[in-house]
């Protein structure tokens, strides 16, 4: 007879936890097939009215979210001072 693998039920974020906790083996419910995020640090900023507005502007034609706009810009920021730091050394 062969066998077949049993079909697992998804189970919660919170019952893998309480498993965990009570010391059980938690292993067959990860893959090791993902990647590793470092954790998220959450900023707050406070924006005037007018910025605010260009923001979500951009965001709209962009169809994007203000976050993901907000994220880009401050990537490409920090990209060209990067590159400036690296080319005053290099002179």
């Amino acid at each position: 007879m062969k066998k077949t693998s049993k079909t697992t039920k998804t189970i919660s974020a919170e019952s893998i936890a309480r498993l965990a906790d009570k010391g059980q083996d938690i292993s067959s419910y990860f893959t090791n097939n993902g990647k590793m995020m470092p954790p998220l640090d959450s900023l707050g900023i406070d924006l005037n009215k007018k910025m605010s507005e260009e923001l979500n502007e951009a965001a709209r034609r962009l169809n994007v979210s203000r976050q993901t706009l907000i994220k880009r810009f401050i990537r490409r920021g920090l990209d060209e001072h990067y590159l400036d730091q690296k080319a005053r050394k290099a002179g």
